[in-house]
């Protein structure tokens, strides 16, 4: 989740301007909502950055008998 920040974002302001801008079509409520959906996605995936970051691995070198 917490990688798809940038394409959540996007969808986010692709939808938003179709939804939003005056136009008037058959589907449009249904934009609105995925509208809607993907901001919400977005905050999700915004906050699980922010809490959860990820851990940083350190490799280490196995000893062979």
């Amino acid at each position: 989740m917490r990688n798809y920040s940038v394409l959540f974002l996007s969808l986010a302001v692709v939808t938003g301007l179709v939804g939003f801008t005056g136009l008037s079509f058959y589907g449009i409520e249904f934009v609105r909502v995925m509208f809607l959906i993907f901001a919400d996605l977005l905050v999700v995936s915004l906050l699980a950055k922010l809490f959860f970051p990820k851990p940083e691995m350190k490799l280490q070198r196995v000893k062979k008998d």
